[in-house]
């Protein structure tokens, strides 16, 4: 059996802590991009459906 050593597995460890931070960032930044791109219109139909019209000013 082929083994890399210990420092193999921190580097492996190193590598895979980073994939995951990055991960968590980018669904987070994703999250954070795209709620109001379907929020906002949600919010312009509901005050359609109930008749108001658009606030001025």
């Amino acid at each position: 059996m082929e083994t890399h050593g210990p420092l193999g597995t921190l580097w492996v460890g190193l590598g895979l802590c980073a994939f995951y931070i990055a991960l968590v960032w980018i669904n987070t930044l994703l999250g954070v991009v795209l709620t109001p791109l379907f929020i906002v219109p949600l919010t312009w139909l509901q005050d359609r459906v109930r008749g108001k019209s658009p606030a001025r000013g």
